[in-house]
């Protein structure tokens, strides 16, 4: 049987990524939530010196945990709400441009990569803040909080004024950086992004197959990206695991994890997908 075209399974892989993205924010919006909870609770009890119980949000917290170092950040590309917000409002943004004919205003790479230290401050903040016992005074300051009650169709914001102000801004950033929020501002990133990744789902490349010069996959990337080689021992911990660097290679040489798995990236995707659904299930999410 003939093989796919190439363009053929970049728009297949697309679709796929897209129809993922949306039936999980639809219908499982709050894993997020659930898992940073889990980071409050446990500054929270630490703080005050009370003995730590495995919560349903501390549950999500350690399975989620334990998923990324397995099958990378599968989640953050796939399943988070907030990061596929991020996705249509740049692929919105980046339509609008198109139509009146206007190049995208797009933040310096070198600014972001600057920017990107943020997120691991604003973790830091939060847990401290949880330690201490301020967290509870920060209500309404919460632009994921203002998110999740948009989501529910709960419009009665009274008091979430910093709130939303702080989620219009991040919207904006959205617009004009992909992964904006996931590379600048997340905490959860912040702690996916130091947590181990085992090779077996990491992106990598025949480096000495590539074009001389070429950094087709790193411009694409929304994280910026260099890939590994298949020699190196690490994996980015920073990548969202798109796979957008699969189909803008034009030698073909990115795979995923071992390479035998090569050309069967959507059964991968697919097969990820369906773990993380009977997680979340499992965990009552």
């Amino acid at each position: 049987m003939k093989k796919p075209e190439k363009k053929t399974m970049k728009k297949i892989h697309v679709w796929i990524r897209a129809i993922i993205q949306l039936l999980y924010f639809l219908f499982i919006p709050s894993a997020y939530t659930a898992a940073f909870g889990g980071v409050k609770y446990i500054f929270t009890q630490l703080g005050s010196g009370a003995s730590l119980e495995l919560t349903s949000f501390v549950s999500a917290l350690i399975v989620l945990c334990a998923y990324t170092v397995v099958f990378g950040r599968f989640f953050c590309g796939f399943a988070c709400a907030f990061g596929s917000l991020g996705d249509a409002l740049h692929a919105f943004y980046g339509w609008i441009c198109k139509k009146i004919k206007k190049k995208p205003v797009k933040i310096p790479a070198g600014w972001m990569k600057c920017l990107s230290v943020v997120k691991y401050i604003v973790l830091a903040a939060i847990a401290v803040a949880c330690f201490a016992g301020y967290y509870t005074k920060t209500q309404g300051m919460s632009p994921w909080d203002v998110f999740s009650m948009l989501h529910a169709r709960n419009f009665q914001l009274g008091g979430y004024a910093v709130g939303l102000v702080l989620l219009i801004l991040i919207a904006v950033g959205m617009c004009l950086q992909e992964r904006f929020f996931c590379r600048v501002l997340c905490p959860m990133g912040a702690i996916f992004s130091i947590l181990p990744v085992l090779p077996l789902f990491s992106l990598r490349r025949d480096r000495e197959n590539c074009i001389r010069g070429c950094k087709a996959c790193t411009m694409k990337c929304p994280a910026d990206i260099e890939l590994a080689s298949d020699t190196a021992p690490e994996a980015a911990g920073d990548c969202f695991q798109c796979q957008k660097c699969i189909d803008t290679c034009p030698k073909g040489n990115i795979h995923m994890g071992i390479r035998k798995w090569k050309g069967n990236e959507i059964v991968l995707t697919l097969v990820r997908a369906g773990v993380l659904l009977v997680l979340f299930l499992w965990l009552g999410i």
